[in-house]
């Protein structure tokens, strides 16, 4: 079966504040509480995974992610939850688009 895919992002003052590659980097920080392992999952480079972190953080009105340094813990990387609610989010809209474009595909070439 014939669908169509696409690709949105989120953009702030022309600059893009959320899309598909951020979310699955928040993702995995969620799930391994690092940027380093993250980014390691992701075959991304931790200079870049931390640029895309400052860039969401900073263009955002809330924090999305927290960064806590060494210590008797080893410090760590977290979500707020405002980062949680952004992946949800997304990834709502997201769905919302693809379900629209594959309808709208579906009207346009009767499949």
């Amino acid at each position: 079966m014939k669908s169509i895919k696409s690709r949105i992002w989120i953009e702030d003052n022309e600059n893009v504040f959320l899309g598909y590659g951020r979310v699955q980097l928040l993702k995995k920080i969620e799930e391994t509480n690092s940027i380093s392992a993250a980014a390691k999952e992701l075959n991304m480079s931790y200079k870049k995974a931390w640029k895309l972190i400052n860039s969401m953080n900073v263009s955002s009105q809330d924090a999305l992610v927290i960064t806590n340094t060494g210590g008797k813990d080893g410090g760590g990387t977290t979500l707020t939850p405002y980062g949680k609610k952004m992946i949800v989010n997304f990834e709502t809209l997201n769905a919302a688009c693809e379900d629209f474009l594959n309808t709208e595909f579906k009207k346009l070439y009767q499949l």
